[in-house]
């Protein structure tokens, strides 16, 4: 029985490089993108100038660009190949990230940082997703998906203790001076710096590392021959005759979407799955500032979300696809949804409900032993917090690696990238909904200054994650499409 248990971690042996190359890129990539995602509504405040309101405007009018280049780029990356696609990604990322590293004005930072750096994510992103089913066999493929996002999950930890390292050291509102760059940065600015200079090695990591035309079947791996360069043409007739193909690929990949019927099921399973998507960039947009204003300025906030979550999913998400292999994704999402959405309501609950905890063993084993608090009481968030992400991860681990897979399942061949694409959206419609509610929500609930009524704004977010369980439970006779290549059991 054990010697099963442990063969299905084996699954990946032999494994083409491209597939571990994946896992590496991703770790890297989710690196700079939670150092800056953590930073962004702290730096549009502090270093822009903007209020919550303005701040969450900025944040989810970005979030409606990368919508929209989420949706649009899947097709695309169907058309001019994966490895071609991230590599434009991550460049488009390496500059933005630059530029919002020293700028000064909002114009300068969402025209050239902003607004490059959502088609940039959004190409990253469900490319990557695409790839690891296009490089990995369908008995693989559950702890493919389970490995790729423990990796995720491995950047996100690191971002999270880097957020605090860099807050700790140069202080909240610090400066730093950068000689080789000639300019003195403020805080946010070198978090989002540091950002880009992890950009650089996962550009070098899918240039030399992923072999053009690689895709692996149950029948073995086979690699397509490169498409020959026009003749008689010179660079630039070249490239506008490629990007001229790739549009009518894109176009004709994209149309035929909305030609299969089980296309718009899985839109509706997708609006479903926002509700609980919401947690998480609430845990970015909203949770910073709330944590600042109710545990004081340089308090290791990160560490308090972004490290015991991801840390929690290392060890839980490869478990968990273990055990549930033959428990269908869609099973998996409702379950891990409803854990996930009723852990918010910790948060929403009175924080005198943990003062008991804060103030026993558990409490000193939280701030003092670990986060390193001195004050001579402990605040009852840093334990309703911390509990908090402990059951949000154990949700986490059932739903979110197996929404990424049921895309995957179910996709035609051919258009991998298109259906990765879309299962975005709810990723991305989450982060409109959070980035505009979370300025309201903070100024209505937990502002900088005056009254504060935090566990009303918890409550609301909660009740929101709910929708997803509740949803999928409700309409799954009309929504749910059959799993390809799996024999599944009721969860």
């Amino acid at each position: 029985m054990a010697s099963r248990f442990f063969s299905k971690f084996l699954v990946l042996k032999g494994a083409v490089r491209e597939l571990w190359v994946v896992f590496g890129a991703k770790i890297i990539a989710i690196l700079a993108y939670g150092l800056v995602n953590s930073t962004l509504v702290l730096w549009l405040s502090s270093d822009l100038g903007l209020g919550d309101v303005k701040a969450g405007f900025v944040v989810a009018s970005w979030s409606t660009v990368m919508t929209l280049a989420t949706v649009l780029v899947g097709a695309l990356a169907d058309a001019v190949g994966i490895r071609n696609a991230f590599l434009l990604g991550v460049a488009l990322c390496a500059f933005s990230r630059g530029i919002m590293s020293v700028a000064t004005s909002l114009w300068l930072a969402f025209a050239f940082g902003l607004l490059p750096l959502a088609v940039g994510e959004a190409l990253q992103t469900p490319v990557l997703v695409a790839a690891v089913k296009r490089f990995s066999t369908t008995a693989q493929r559950s702890m493919a998906f389970s490995v790729y996002y423990a990796a995720m999950n491995v950047g996100f930890a690191l971002s999270g203790w880097s957020f605090d390292h860099v807050r700790r050291a140069l202080g909240e509102y610090g400066r730093c001076s950068l000689p080789l760059v000639g300019t003195t940065l403020s805080t946010y600015q070198v978090l989002i710096f540091l950002g880009f200079l992890c950009t650089i090695p996962v550009w070098l990591l899918a240039y030399f590392g992923l072999r053009p035309g690689v895709e692996v079947t149950d029948e073995g791996v086979s690699i397509a021959p490169s498409r020959p360069s026009p003749g008689g043409r010179n660079a630039v007739q070249a490239m506008g005759s490629a990007i001229r193909g790739a549009a009518e690929d894109w176009l004709r990949i994209f149309s035929s979407l909305w030609r299969q019927p089980s296309f718009y099921r899985f839109l509706l399973f997708l609006t479903m799955a926002v509700g609980v998507r919401l947690i998480l960039y609430h845990m970015y947009y909203t949770f910073p500032k709330f944590a600042i204003r109710e545990l004081g300025p340089g308090a290791p906030v990160g560490q308090l979300f972004l490290v015991v979550n991801p840390v929690l999913i290392i060890i839980l998400a490869p478990v968990v696809g273990a055990l549930t292999q033959r428990v269908s994704a869609y099973n998996a999402v409702v379950a891990g949804s409803l854990i996930a959405a009723c852990s918010v309501f910790l948060l929403a609950a009175p924080p005198s409900w943990f003062a008991g905890l804060a103030n026993g063993p558990l409490g000193d084993l939280i701030a003092r032993r670990w986060l390193g608090v001195t004050s001579a009481v402990i605040n009852p968030y840093y334990v309703s917090i911390t509990l908090m992400a402990v059951v949000y991860s154990l949700g986490e681990a059932f739903w979110s690696p197996r929404l990424y897979e049921y895309p995957a399942a179910i996709a035609p061949q051919g258009q991998e990238a298109s259906y990765m694409a879309l299962s975005m959206l709810p990723f991305f419609i989450a982060k409109f909904f959070a980035g505009g509610l979370s300025g309201a929500l903070l100024a209505a609930y937990c502002p900088a200054q005056g009254p504060r009524a935090p566990g009303r704004l918890w409550l609301i977010v909660g009740l929101m994650a709910l929708a997803t369980p509740v949803g999928l439970v409700v309409f799954k006779r009309w929504i749910r499409v059959p799993e390809a290549g799996r024999q599944e059991i009721a969860l």
